[in-house]
This record gives structure tokens, C-alpha cells and sequence, in this order.
């Protein structure tokens, strides 16, 4: 099972680079906000072809400003997506430790085998 490791995308500081590297969706935002927002396009979706990974912004009532707002949370996740994630270090339990855990549970069997009926052998 090894981990396949994503390949780094380099992200352009430009927004019309990184545009040309996208899909550009618009559409009807929707939820509370009544007559403008149900009648106008105004939310964006933004989806980079390379990696398959989208952002939305319907933030805002106007299609410019929540393009900005979806590349700019587009930029993030692809930032993210080149992230290495840091190697896991194995967790050891010292010997004393263990000898405590050990112990403890020696201790509640014997308080559990307390508890049990006397057999009925033994009368």
C-alpha cells in the first residue's frame, strides 16, 4: 500500500495565467437573498483542469468580486495541495509505563472477580 504522492503544480502569480490553466463557471447563487439573487448570476466556480480541484465564491452580489474571492481561494488549495505533509514519528510507551497499565489492569480484574457470586460448589 504505498501512498501515491501528488505531483507539484506550479501556481502562477498571475490571475489570468492561472485562469488559463481553469474552467470558469457562473451561476445562480441561490439561498436567502430574495429577487437578485435568484434572478442573476452571480456565483463562480472555479476548476483547475490539472488537478480537478474547485473553489466557489457566492459571497458577494457582484460576479467580479467573488471571481477574485474564487481564485484566491483557489490559489490556497492548490498551495495546500503542494504541501508535503511531515513524517510521522512512532509513539513509544515506556517500559514503565506499561508496567503501570499492567498493573491497573490487574487490580480491576481482581475487584471484578470480587464482585462475582460464590459457586455454588464450594457451599
Amino acid at each position: 500500500m504505498d501512498k501515491q504522492i501528488p505531483a507539484k503544480i506550479t501556481v502562477p502569480k498571475s490571475d489570468e495565467a492561472l485562469l488559463a490553466q481553469c474552467r470558469v463557471e457562473t451561476f445562480r447563487a441561490g439561498g436567502p437573498g430574495g429577487q437578485h439573487q435568484n434572478k442573476t448570476e452571480t456565483a463562480v466556480r472555479i476548476v483547475h483542469l490539472a488537478t480537478g480541484i474547485s473553489s466557489v465564491a457566492r459571497d458577494e452580489r457582484s460576479q467580479l468580486r467573488n471571481r477574485h474571492l474564487a481564485i484566491n481561494r483557489l490559489r490556497e488549495k492548490l498551495k495546500a495541495h503542494n504541501k508535503m505533509p511531515e513524517p510521522r514519528h512512532r509513539t513509544i510507551i515506556p517500559k514503565r509505563e506499561k508496567k503501570k497499565r499492567l498493573e491497573r489492569k490487574r487490580q480491576r480484574s481482581q475487584t471484578k472477580k470480587l464482585r462475582k457470586k460464590p459457586d455454588a460448589d464450594l457451599e
